[in-house]
């Protein structure tokens, strides 16, 4: 097996570039990509700088001259049918494009496209009323949090030995607090994080740290796999922030496997992707929509090479959305997994809890038979209102319906799933999704919506499940499993 865990592609990676990692890994940065990879419909990514000044203007004009809902804006409108022209407007109207659709116009170019862009692939995939449900109602704040400054990483693993068990011991991230005045406990604030947010807390809980509840890797000695799961919202979007580092993300986490939900890609954009991916992290599994391009999409990428690889559930009404990816491994099998959420005004839920969910519980049930289940992905559901920040003002949105709630217990904790983060901190609030609009992730206003579920069977030996908040570049944040083997 490859010792270098390296998640980049070719055609913007100068290998020779980079100092040589011995038996460590070599991931290229992905921040300079421009234009190296065509988007679909739902986020297209173009460097055309062909489109008419006048015509955007004109309808600039049109947006400033008329009151009208968002629905019926003709910049909008334009915008959406044609997400590619985002990168060529000015920066005058990508601002006038954003107060039209209610979102804050402040920043630099990038950030304002990102802005831009993130609102419409929310509203191209009709999940729009998602974000809208997720916000706290009380809270007046419009602006979005843009958090793509470069993090500095400390390195986690010093080496890696070929096989599995040969790891270090990961070096301490370092952090600065803020110094305590008048008696007030000293709180981070570059780790927002860390601060308990949520409406009614009750007095046990305390908020999620990584850097003092992340637990230490297992001895040299020990047999075990690492995953990370991620909804990325848009693959190529990510990779084009200036912010994000693939490079460092698996220098500091050092993963075998990588679940990756929402990533947006049509089939012809797969084969390239698959064939840019540097050696020694080659074995990718994609899965994409094909009633919607765009949209959904899942991927599995491994450095171990799996036994068999299976798309879907096999049911022809679930399998149209991209949204399953099974990988069998020696030990187990690997879902990643996006489950479909219940939409604008619930128009799907009774499809998500009276079809989806038996059916993935069933297929997952199924596999059982044979060897334990991992199931990981973004499953839509805040299960528990500790999960939530705002239970109260969400009852009846989607994600955190008592519909939803009872379907997920139903249908994978009272089946034998055990949802391992909530199993290693009971009583510990940690979110994974925050909403781009209200500035969520600066207040740690969040929601937790993704998990790694395992069979009964393998519970015991999950050595650690935890959250990784300091990763940006998603309205999600990655989420990881050390598992003993």
């Amino acid at each position: 097996m490859n010792q270098a865990l390296q998640l980049g592609f070719r055609t913007i990676i100068n290998l020779s570039s980079f100092a040589e990692f011995p038996r460590n890994l070599g991931i290229g940065r992905l921040a300079p990509l421009r234009g190296k990879v065509m988007g679909s419909k739902g986020r297209s990514i173009s460097n055309s700088s062909a489109i008419a000044g006048q015509n955007f203007d004109s309808k600039l004009k049109e947006t400033t001259d008329n009151d009208n809902p968002i629905s019926n804006s003709p910049l909008l409108k334009d915008i959406k049918d044609d997400p590619g022209k985002i990168e060529a407007m000015t920066v005058q109207q990508l601002r006038t494009a954003l107060r039209t659709a209610g979102i804050s116009s402040k920043g630099l170019k990038r950030e304002l496209v990102y802005a831009l862009q993130s609102y419409l692939a929310e509203e191209i995939d009709g999940e729009s009323s998602l974000l809208a449900e997720k916000l706290d109602p009380s809270d007046s704040d419009k602006k979005i949090s843009m958090m793509l400054e470069t993090k500095s990483v400390e390195d986690q693993v010093q080496g890696r030995k070929t096989s599995l068990t040969k790891r270090k011991k990961p070096l301490d991230v370092d952090c600065k607090d803020v110094s305590a005045e008048n008696g007030v406990t000293p709180v981070n604030q570059s780790e927002p994080w860390s601060i308990l947010a949520h409406k009614k807390p009750q007095k046990e809980w305390i908020a999620y740290n990584p850097r003092t509840m992340r637990r230490t890797p297992p001895t040299v000695n020990t047999n075990f796999v690492k995953i990370l799961s991620w909804n990325v919202n848009g693959l190529r979007a990510l990779l084009k922030l200036e912010g994000f580092s693939a490079l460092e993300l698996a220098k500091r986490e050092n993963f075998d496997i990588l679940c990756l939900q929402e990533t947006k890609l049509q089939e012809k954009d797969v084969e390239s992707i698959k064939q840019s991916l540097i050696e020694g992290y080659e074995n990718s599994f994609w899965t994409c929509s094909n009633a919607k391009l765009g949209y959904s999409g899942t991927a599995i990428i491994s450095r171990i090479k799996p036994l068999s690889v299976r798309y879907g559930l096999g049911i022809s009404d679930h399998d149209s959305e991209g949204r399953v990816v099974t990988a069998e491994f020696d030990s187990f099998y690997l879902l990643s997994v996006y489950v479909p959420n219940s939409g604008d005004g619930l128009r799907r839920l009774t499809y998500r809890t009276m079809e989806w969910d038996p059916s993935l519980s069933n297929y997952i049930k199924e596999l059982e038979k044979s060897k334990p289940v991992i199931l990981t992905g973004d499953l839509n559901c805040a299960h528990e209102e500790i999960d939530i920040y705002n239970p109260a003002g969400n009852r009846r949105s989607a994600g955190f319906t008592i519909e939803e709630r009872q379907s997920f217990g139903t249908n994978f904790l009272s089946r034998g799933f055990v949802d391992t983060f909530r199993k290693q901190h009971p009583g510990v609030v940690g979110y994974t999704y925050w909403g781009y609009r209200h500035g969520g992730r600066k207040t740690n206003k969040g929601w937790r919506l993704d998990y790694f579920l395992v069979s009964e069977a393998i519970a015991d030996a999950v050595h650690d499940s935890y959250i990784l908040p300091d990763v940006v570049g998603s309205d999600h944040c990655p989420i990881g499993l050390v598992l003993k083997l």
